[in-house]
């Protein structure tokens, strides 16, 4: 899925957009892990408020960044063909969520292998059917005139926290009183939409996952609910990127490769975000090595670090440079300092010897603070440096 096609679907639930007719789901106890209470209502039949409150918690669902908070799970073609996790979703999807034991068995998958703590919790579940509008050559679309009917069902996982006892007013007495303000549901932790909306049609090959937390993949609910390989955090994709990096480079991975890498991944980033490409972002291990080749880098680390990313993240991998470097950020540390650069002047931070000593060397004009407080910078000639062409150890 693009941005665009989630964009699609977030829109759809208002009201006045959306075909959910019915909520369904369970209340959890954590600590027993028993049902409390089972969840059939109709959305007619609320408050709009309460209906409102309903579709905006499934809507979070959907939110958050692509490849971040919202993952592909991929089913392999035997698990579309015969398996019992992908039976029971095209079940549930099938039947409209009509079907009260595959509601069940669904809940049953997610109580006996997911684990919550103490915290009680919601499931809830939703089902949609969307007459997909034509989208014309202008772009533009044309809701009279749809030509994919796309089915799809919804579900998330909200912790149920109880609420402190609090001052209310009592209009009947003129008086406030202590009152408990009940048990909230909070934002969703995790869910996913089965099957993914991939062409702006059903792709039953896919599902797309949704975690609150980043780097926090539940791989629990992963395994129960979809019995797949989870796919790696964003957090674990650097971590592995850079492993990549500093084991096929060694002493070649100077300060010089790692700015130029991380300079040059950041301008795609930034190029992407101006040109409104709905497409994820995507760098190949091959790109990147072509990058590290113009630093100098020679043929055999070019080649390692090529080999380690396909043993890091699978052969012909596909990466997002958002989940590989931080943008935002240029730090230099060594075991007494910390330096944090603008990203767009990490080239101002070089390295040089001074009378044998290894040095970081950053040019400065006007505006010098140190804490807040405006200093000067001595003109005291200091004898030429001798560039230094390798990272100062940590």
């Amino acid at each position: 899925m693009n941005q665009k096609e989630l964009g699609e679907l977030r829109r759809r639930f208002r009201p006045e957009k959306s075909n959910i007719s019915h909520i369904y789901g369970c209340y959890v106890n954590g600590s027993s892990r028993e049902i409390v209470s089972y969840l059939d209502a109709a959305l007619s039949q609320m408050e709009q408020e309460e209906s409102e409150k309903y579709l905006g918690i499934l809507k979070k669902t959907l939110s958050g960044t692509l490849g971040r908070n919202l993952l592909d799970i991929i089913f392999t073609t035997q698990q579309v063909t015969d398996s019992d996790e992908h039976r029971l979703l095209s079940k549930l999807r099938d039947t409209g969520l009509k079907d009260r034991d595959a509601r069940n068995a669904f809940y049953q998958k997610i109580i006996e292998n997911v684990d919550m703590g103490e915290n009680n919790y919601i499931i809830l579940l939703a089902y949609d059917v969307y007459d997909v509008p034509h989208k014309g050559k202008d772009d533009e679309y044309q809701p009279d005139a749809s030509d994919e009917v796309f089915t799809y069902i919804l579900s998330c996982i909200c912790p149920v926290k109880g609420c402190r006892m609090q001052l209310g007013y009592f209009p009947g007495e003129n008086e406030f009183h202590s009152c408990a303000a009940g048990q909230i549901i909070s934002a969703p932790e995790m869910g996913f939409l089965f099957p993914a909306f991939d062409g702006r049609a059903a792709n039953i090959y896919n599902a797309l996952f949704y975690t609150r937390a980043q780097d926090q993949l539940h791989h629990d609910y992963i395994e129960a609910v979809f019995h797949t390989e989870p796919p790696m955090t964003a957090a674990e994709q650097r971590e592995a990127f850079e492993a990549a990096l500093s084991d096929a480079l060694e002493e070649d991975i100077q300060i010089e490769v790692v700015q130029s890498v991380h300079e040059q991944l950041r301008e795609r980033i930034e190029q992407h975000k101006e040109s409104r490409d709905p497409e994820p972002l995507t760098v190949t291990p091959r790109e990147v090595g072509s990058i590290l080749q113009s630093c100098g880098v020679t043929q055999l680390r070019v080649d390692a670090f090529e080999t380690n990313c396909a043993g890091q993240f699978g052969e012909n991998a596909v990466l997002n440079p958002i989940n590989l470097i931080d943008s935002k950020r240029f730090e230099v540390k060594t075991s007494a300092i910390t330096i944090s650069v603008k990203p767009e002047c990490s080239y101002l931070v070089e390295t040089c010897v001074i009378d044998g000593r290894k040095y970081l060397l950053i040019p400065v004009g006007d505006g010098v603070e140190v804490n807040g407080l405006p200093v000067g910078i001595s003109d005291r000639a200091l004898p030429k440096p001798e560039v230094l062409p390798e990272e100062i150890p940590t």
